[in-house]
């Protein structure tokens, strides 16, 4: 098996302990507790996303967490989450200074579990979380995305991404990488590894040199 294949990350998956709340978490977002409130609810939402599209939801582990404002470390400005799940990522993001933070999300459930997160720790209203379709988001504002989604959604978005991000962008992915792009950083290793992106660079011929960007002040992987 391949080293940073997602078979190797799935099968961490199934052996990594979530934990009481994290099975909670996963029973919410997912609606397999309550098929009737998934039926009436968020299945008519989820209809309109293709089934290779579909993602399950998984709450990300604090050490995740870390490595990914690791790799935003020196960065700032606004900050977006695709498929922001229960929130956590912007929630740290506007702790660390990011400012706008926003999360995308198609699940109604997980907008109102980030939304309480948020109010838990004192900072509703202060974060946004957003139920929007992730192909509509505009994001040629954006200078700091984070994303924690699965390879057949991350090839897709990568086009997004190319289209529409700024050259002075960062993009960090955890869990899976852009097997098409060529990271500037890696933090971590196994199921919490994340990667840096620089937008720049994935617009360049190879070779080409690049001048790094806040947040690059490790060698490049």
């Amino acid at each position: 098996m391949e080293e940073g294949s997602p078979e190797e990350f799935l099968a961490e998956f199934k052996e990594k302990h979530l934990g009481g709340w994290g099975i909670v978490q996963i029973t919410a977002g997912t609606g397999l507790a309550v098929y009737a409130m998934w039926a009436v609810v968020l299945m008519p939402g989820f209809r309109k996303v293709p089934l290779r599209l579909q993602v399950p939801y998984l709450p990300a582990s604090k050490k995740q967490v870390r490595n990914v404002m690791a790799l935003l470390s020196g960065r700032q400005g606004n900050l977006v989450d695709m498929g922001s799940g229960d929130g956590r990522i912007v929630l740290e993001a506007h702790k660390h200074g990011f400012g706008p933070t926003v999360g995308y999300e198609l699940n109604p459930w997980l907008v109102g579990l980030a939304n309480f997160h948020a109010w838990r720790a004192g900072h509703y209203g202060k974060v946004s979380y957003r139920r929007e379709d992730l192909w509509k988001v505009d994001l040629t504002e954006c200078k700091n995305v984070t994303v924690f989604l699965a390879p057949s959604v991350l090839s897709l978005l990568q086009e997004k991404m190319e289209a529409e991000l700024p050259d002075d962008a960062l993009v960090v992915a955890g869990r899976f990488p852009f097997t098409e792009w060529t990271p500037c950083r890696i933090e971590g290793d196994g199921v919490d590894r994340a990667w840096a992106y620089n937008m720049q660079a994935q617009r360049l011929p190879a070779g080409s040199a690049v001048l790094p960007v806040p947040g690059e002040l490790k060698s490049p992987v």
